[in-house]
């Protein structure tokens, strides 16, 4: 599997805003939020979750329309589908 890539945009003492970019075939890799964090889709898509006990959920994605998830969260995050997923996370910092 591909690695998804990322570019962090802003880093202040108070957030850190991170682009993503799914190709097809290609995946986050397993992480742990450690921050609270908001989800803004650039794209639409699908993506699929992965849990740590291995359970597989699709996520619907439409574009500018955010979502928040508190710390803690862990899992991958795959792209299954044929079109690129682009997102911005922002992570809210202590």
């Amino acid at each position: 599997m591909l690695s998804a890539q990322s570019d962090v945009q802003v880093d202040a003492p108070e957030v850190r805003v991170t682009e993503w970019r799914l190709a097809p075939g290609s995946a986050t890799g397993r992480h742990i939020h450690e921050m609270d964090y908001v989800i803004v889709p650039v794209t639409a898509g699908e993506m699929t979750i992965v849990a740590p006990s291995g359970e597989r959920t699709k996520a619907q994605l439409a574009a500018g329309k955010s979502y928040f998830r508190k710390a803690g969260v862990e899992h991958d995050v795959l792209n299954e589908t044929s079109s690129e997923i682009v997102f911005l996370e922002i992570e809210l910092k202590p």
